[in-house]
């Protein structure tokens, strides 16, 4: 992890260990929204890495999806892709 990244990690880390017992695992995604952070900013540093936190922070609300989500590969882009075989792309 960059310097950076291990600064930008130093309020979530806060969050899991003072707020997160007493708010609860609630979270609509797995991995939860603070491991996905941490997560990253583990594989892409602090600048991408933040701002795909940002953005699946920004997803996770009442009228969102919920599920599997996990933190996008180095080389790929951050758009979903279909991996499954049953039709043409």
């Amino acid at each position: 992890m960059t310097p950076l990244a291990h600064i930008a990690a130093l309020p979530i880390r806060a969050y899991r260990m003072i707020f997160s017992p007493w708010v609860g695992f609630n979270c609509r995604y797995q991995p939860t929204c603070s491991a996905y952070a941490l997560e990253s900013l583990e594989k892409h540093g602090a600048i991408k890495g933040g701002w795909l936190a940002a953005k699946r922070i920004g997803r996770c609300h009442p009228w969102g999806n919920c599920g599997y989500d996990p933190v996008p590969d180095q080389n790929t882009s951050d758009t979903k892709t279909c991996t499954h075989d049953t039709h043409d792309h």
